[in-house]
């Protein structure tokens, strides 16, 4: 009696997994990682997990089956270096009087969704989100109050006094500290980045810039007092830095990541290489610069251009890279989301191949985050992230302006219609 009650309980839960099975029917699978293509494979999808790719479609088939088999389908992409709950159009003191946390929260939300619809599964912001609304955001994402991707965020910036402020009067104080953290000096710098990680950072961002003559540069004792309490939980260090002045401390220092890197050297590139430190590189599209207004658009586009020549540089010298936006001002009419892809063109003018931003955007991105077992990849024990395009994004990465499926967590997500790409 005891055995017949275990086969019947058996048969019951394996048909209840069966039953909550989805079949995903594949025309041609993407493997970034590889930069090779599957034809005609069958994921399985229980929960939110994929349970295995396969050739043939199960017997009996599960209930539910989606039929992507004229699509290329590749796991679902990822922003490294984003800000979803800034609005980049005043000061950085006067934001905050103008914004409060709720509002940042409802904007943070919004750009999530936008950038979900466009694709992106998992992104990484990496701060200037008031008193840690990141945190918040990112909760009420997994706690499936809203639908949106997983967020890497990184609470409040640390940097040495005054931020990224040029300038404030005393009278006015250190309004900056509402999104940010002064650090000076390694025991400064060690508790920041337990405050952060008690208040629910994934990632933890440092901000190392030159104002003056070297006030604003993290030295490389700081740099691995950070790096040793971020990678001690399990955490990666992201650090701000456009120049050698401030990248070299960095790298040797054990950040995982350089934001930026807008001006550093072949040399520098070379080191980032030798350490297995990731650049993620925010290079605004040349075809967005006509479209800002700003006061000087000549200048803006001729730094467009060389930053696109850093790119090439540091792909030819090898440093591995991932895709990031920071994405500073935001286009009347073009959500978070197409701006974002508005970025492809960018590593396209470098002249890097579609296989490598592809992998740029998934495999390596990542990497960077740890989350390699967890995400990145469409195979058996990954949660299913996947996106749908109608040509192969390997052969011509402008496929991903045209998304056509996005499933979050095994769940498909509802469409949106996007605004036209900017492509050159």
């Amino acid at each position: 009696m005891n055995q017949l009650r275990v086969a019947l309980a058996s048969l019951l839960l394996a048909t209840s997994a069966s039953a909550e099975t989805i079949a995903v029917k594949v025309g041609h699978l993407v493997d970034p990682a590889n930069g090779t293509v599957m034809d005609n494979r069958i994921v399985l999808i229980d929960g939110k997990k994929i349970v295995d790719v396969v050739e043939r479609m199960p017997s009996p088939a599960p209930a539910t089956v989606i039929d992507l088999s004229t699509s290329w389908v590749s796991p679902g992409l990822m922003d490294l270096h984003t800000h979803l709950s800034y609005d980049y159009s005043g000061t950085l003191c006067a934001n905050y009087v103008e914004h409060g946390n709720g509002y940042r929260a409802l904007m943070g939300m919004r750009r999530a969704e936008d950038m979900l619809a466009a694709g992106f599964t998992t992104v990484r912001d990496l701060g200037n989100a008031g008193n840690y609304v990141d945190t918040d955001l990112r909760k009420a994402i997994e706690a499936g109050l809203f639908v949106g991707p997983t967020i890497v965020n990184a609470g409040k910036i640390i940097a040495p006094f005054g931020a990224q402020q040029d300038s404030a009067p005393v009278e006015v104080g250190p309004c900056w500290h509402y999104e940010y953290i002064d650090a000076d000096g390694v025991d400064e710098v060690r508790k920041a980045v337990r405050t952060n990680i008690f208040y629910g950072a994934r990632v933890i961002k440092l901000v190392s810039d030159p104002r003056g003559q070297t006030h604003g540069i993290y030295t490389e004792e700081e740099i691995r007092v950070a790096a040793e309490e971020t990678h001690r939980v399990g955490l990666t260090l992201a650090v701000h830095a456009k120049e050698d002045l401030t990248a070299i401390p960095a790298i040797l220092g054990g950040a995982d990541s350089i934001e930026h890197g807008y001006t550093v050297s072949d040399a520098t590139l070379k080191l980032m290489k030798q350490r297995g430190v990731y650049l993620v590189s925010t290079d605004r599209p040349i075809s967005h610069v006509p479209l800002l207004n700003l006061p000087n658009p000549a200048a803006a586009e001729a730094s467009a251009r060389a930053k696109v020549e850093r790119l090439r540089r540091a792909y030819k010298i090898g440093v591995p890279l991932a895709f990031g936006t920071d994405v500073t001002e935001d286009l009347g009419g073009r959500d978070r989301g197409r701006m974002t892809l508005d970025f492809i063109q960018g590593w396209i003018d470098a002249g890097i191949p579609s296989d490598y931003i592809v992998k740029a955007m998934t495999t390596n991105a990542a990497r960077v985050m740890k989350l390699e077992a967890e995400r990145g990849s469409i195979a058996k024990g990954q949660y299913a992230d996947l996106i749908a395009t109608a040509a192969n994004p390997l052969a011509d990465a402008r496929a991903l302006a045209a998304v056509t499926f996005v499933m979050k967590d095994g769940k498909p997500v509802p469409r949106r219609t996007l605004s036209a790409a900017l492509f050159e």
